[in-house]
Parts: C-alpha cells; sequence; structure tokens
C-alpha cells in the first residue's frame, strides 16, 4: 500500500521525540479505626452527564459505577452527612476524567465553608487525603480537568470519620516529600526472581527486573508458555537486610486475587507479613512491617484469566543496600512556544532536503506496502515555494513497481516535550496513505514496537481525504485512538 504521493510539510518543532502519559492509580486502605460516614448519605451535584452517571453513584459502595459531571472546567460534588462529625479522611477512586485543580471544603450549616485540603497537581487515581474538622456537610470544587474535552467522574467519594489517616502513596516525583521515619525506596535496580516471566510479541520481554526499574511502561509477566497457573511469583534481593515498612504493587490487568508479601533472610525460608484474598487490581500500597533481606509477592489465585503482572513492585524501609534511582524528567511547561526544531524547506525547486536535519530512510515497508522507498530527489524535493513534496511514481525499482519517499529526524534530534506543528496538503487516491508520526527515540537502541511507543499525528487514507486518524500506540494493551471527520482536509490530485 502506498504512503505517500504528494504531501507539502512545514515543521515547527520536534518529530521524533516520544510524549508518554502515565496515569498512576494509588489504592489505601482504612485504619481499623476508622468508619466510612458518607455511604448512602444524600448528595447534590452541579451537573451529571447523563442518567447513568448520577451523584448518587459515588457514595453506593459500588466501584462499578460512577458520577460524572457535565464537561466543563467549574464542577461541585457535596454529600450531606446528617449531623454535625468529625472527619479524618477524604477517599476519591477517580475516573480517567479527574481533576488536576480541586479543593475540599467543610461547612457544618450548608451556607458557609471552610477549606480543609487543595491540590492544583492532582494526579487522578485513588487518592487518600487526610484531612482535619469536623462538617456535616463535605464538598469538593472542582476547577481545572485532567481531559478537557470532558469533565469529572469518579467511582466512589468516601468520607472517613475516627483514627486518623492511612500513610499517604510513596513518592513519584522529586517535589513530592519522601515517606515518614527516614524510609526510601529500597528495590530500584535490585536483583530479581519470578516463577516464570513472558518473553513473545505481547510482552517482548516481560523479565522479574522490569518491575525494579522505577519505569512504569515496563512491566513483569508470568509466562503463558504452559498456560497461565498458580501459584505465580516475583523476589527481589534488596542487597542487605532492611527493615520493611510498606510495598507498592503497581498491578497490569492480570492482578492477584489473593496474594502474600513474604520476607526472607536467605530466599529460602519465607515469612508472610501481609496477605489477602480480596485483591482488586490498580495499586496496592500495603503498610506492612517486617525484617528481611528478599520481599517476596506469592500469588495463589489469579483475578483474571491471565496470569500474574506488576509494572511495579516497590519496597519502602530502612537498611537493605539502596541506590537512587535517576531523577524524573521536569513537567512540560505551557503554551509551548519554544522552538526547538525547525525545516521551512526554503532551498530551491528540486533540491533534497538536508542531511543535516533528515535521515532518509529507504527500503521495503513493513505494512504491505507496494513501493520501495529511495532517497532520490525525484521522490522527495523542495517545489522553491517553501514546501516539500513527497511523491509516489509508477516506476520500476529494486524488485518493486512503484517508488515513494520516508524521511525522519533520526539520529538527527529528538526531544521528549515540545509542540510537534507542520502544515500537510495530502493527496486522494485509493491505496495512498500518507502520515506524519512519531517513535520513541529508544526504537534506534532496539526497543520493539510498541514498547519504545509511537504517535501518529495524521494518517489519511486517500479513499476518503475527508477522515483523519490520531493514533497513541502503547507497551501495554490499550491503544488510544482518535477519529476526526473535517473538511478542512484539501484533496488534490
Amino acid at each position: 500500500m502506498l504512503r505517500s504521493r504528494k504531501r507539502k510539510l512545514v515543521l515547527g518543532a520536534a518529530i521524533s521525540g516520544l510524549l508518554a502519559g502515565y496515569v498512576a492509580v494509588t489504592a489505601t486502605g482504612a485504619l481499623a479505626a476508622e468508619t466510612i460516614v458518607s455511604q448512602g448519605k444524600p448528595v447534590t451535584a452541579s451537573s451529571v452527564e447523563w442518567a447513568g452517571t448520577p451523584a448518587t453513584a459515588a457514595v453506593d459502595g459500588n466501584t462499578g459505577t460512577r458520577w460524572a459531571s457535565a464537561f466543563a472546567a467549574s464542577q461541585w460534588f457535596q454529600v450531606d452527612l446528617g449531623a454535625a462529625t468529625p472527619v479524618s479522611r477524604i477517599a476519591i477512586n477517580w475516573e480517567a476524567a479527574y481533576a488536576k485543580a480541586f479543593t475540599i471544603q467543610f461547612s457544618t450549616n450548608g451556607s458557609s465553608y471552610t477549606q480543609a485540603y487543595g491540590t492544583t497537581t492532582g494526579a487522578g487515581g485513588q487518592q487518600s487525603i487526610p484531612v482535619t474538622g469536623t462538617a456535616r456537610y463535605v464538598r469538593i470544587n472542582l476547577t481545572q480537568r485532567a481531559l478537557e474535552i470532558y469533565g469529572y467522574s469518579f467511582w466512589e467519594f468516601q468520607v472517613f470519620s475516627g483514627g486518623g489517616s492511612t500513610p499517604s502513596d510513596p513518592p513519584t516525583t522529586p517535589s513530592e516529600p519522601p515517606p515518614t521515619g527516614g524510609t526510601r525506596l529500597l528495590s530500584y535496580n535490585k536483583p530479581a526472581q519470578a516463577s516464570t516471566w513472558q518473553n513473545d510479541v505481547n510482552c517482548n520481554p516481560c523479565d522479574a527486573a522490569k518491575a525494579f526499574d522505577n519505569d512504569p511502561a515496563s512491566r513483569w509477566a508470568t509466562s503463558s508458555t504452559n498456560g497461565w497457573v498458580d501459584p505465580g511469583w516475583i523476589s527481589v534481593d534488596l542487597g542487605a537486610t532492611a527493615q520493611i515498612s510498606q510495598v507498592v504493587l503497581q498491578w497490569d490487568p492480570a492482578f492477584g486475587r489473593a496474594y502474600q508479601i513474604q520476607v526472607s533472610p536467605d530466599n529460602a525460608n519465607w515469612t508472610t507479613i501481609y496477605q489477602t484474598t480480596t485483591g482488586d487490581g490498580l495499586k496496592d500500597v500495603i503498610n506492612a512491617t517486617g525484617t528481611g533481606r528478599y520481599v517476596r509477592m506469592y500469588g495463589t489465585a489469579r483475578g483474571s484469566a491471565y496470569g500474574y503482572s506488576l509494572w511495579e513492585f516497590k519496597i519502602y524501609g530502612t537498611g537493605g543496600n539502596p541506590q537512587n534511582p535517576p531523577a524524573q524528567p521536569a513537567d512540560p511547561t505551557f503554551p509551548a512556544t519554544r522552538l526547538v526544531f525547525q525545516d521551512e524547506f526554503n532551498d530551491p525547486a528540486g533540491a533534497k532536503p538536508s542531511t543535516t536535519k533528515w535521515t532518509y530512510d529507504p527500503g521495503v515497508p513493513q505494512n504491505g506496502e507496494i513501493q520501495y522507498y529511495t532517497p532520490n530527489s525525484e521522490n522527495a524535493q523542495m517545489n522553491g515555494q517553501g514546501s516539500l513534496v513527497i511523491e509516489a511514481r509508477r516506476q520500476d525499482y529494486q524488485g518493486r513497481q512503484y517508488t515513494s519517499g520516508r524521511m525522519n529526524t533520526s539520529n538527527k534530534f529528538h526531544v521528549q516535550y515540545g509542540r510537534v506543528e507542520a502544515r500537510v496538503k495530502v493527496p486522494k487516491g485509493n491505496g495512498l496513505w500518507p502520515a506524519f508520526w512519531m517513535m520513541g527515540a529508544d526504537f534506534l537502541q532496539g526497543r520493539p514496537w510498541p514498547y519504545n511507543g509511537e504517535i501518529d499525528i495524521m494518517e489519511v487514507l486517500g479513499r476518503n481525504t475527508n477522515e483523519m486518524y490520531t493514533t497513541l500506540h502503547a507497551p501495554a494493551y490499550i491503544l488510544f485512538y482518535f477519529f476526526i471527520s473535517t473538511q478542512s482536509i484539501k484533496s488534490f490530485s
């Protein structure tokens, strides 16, 4: 299939850098003395998305139902506890449409409110927020959306009373405070073992070390070679005896319904410091204590038809022989106005794109396409009017009957954050498939697709140039896909 006939490109920023998003989900449990005082209580909200997402769904104790608001930035949700009640903690189980900025407010009369908590850096997932105060009415005011095309949504909004609060999630960015009491991450980059590990087209490779690399886009998974079976386990050597205070399991959808956290001094004799038979996946933050050099997750019942799989297995405490993970990159700033790469294609007509900026990518394509990509100017050249023309031709070349052009910025330029902008004029005709896309830079070091990440900014099928496709390929099972129907993409032949 031909990928392009003629294209007009003006590039305003990065082309080969990978922008990747990861939503961390945190699950915490209430302390024994705490009680939920919001379940089944009267609720009100600024709006609902539709009848299937009522406000009452957020206090029904069912994590399969949710409240969702209208698609607007300013929204609120409130629960009436029925009487003035001491409040110790707020737990929010966000759907993907979470709030970046929100406040928690208390009121005893429903008219005057005081702020108990506020943030402008919300990360979604399952939040556990320690608070102090007395309230009959607890309100969350939502002011900034994570997904600006939607509103806000959470599965559960729980108010707790008594018993204090659980420890917060371990740090995921340098700006977050470390765990209390001098504890630190002990498991990063430590030797790991597992019952089995998967290495095939679906998980390549998903060995035990991937759970301890502090990379949320890589994971360990048990092998499917002999069928996914119980038990399944993964362990880590902390390098020396350690005092364990917290374990964090970031599950893949192949999670453990029943599992144990065990410690050992010798990797042979194990002591259980935590166990559950009601695991629900997502992220488990386990405040368990024990002493050992080795720590193991020992799964005895799977939560799905698959095996066991963890994106991250983090162990916090003191002792051991820890090493610090590399610093996380700074968050991007918006608007993205800093120009980091540019090519206006202002060379004379017939000139080829400069090899100081571009790498030609000749050869036979991978997707059943029938052309041969060449580095020749007849397939990619300037038109003398500030445009690059990539042209497919019917001609015999290297055993193929069609030629076309493909070029990228590999080994020339890459960036993690930046604005990517181009003006592209696409062709019309069956068999044509022009594309403007990005690949993760580590693809050049041999990381297989889709684990390197791919963002397809624009793909247009020549048979219908009124439709455009934008797609995100990621290491997990999900392929995010957006479809745009527009008359603004003009075709020509």
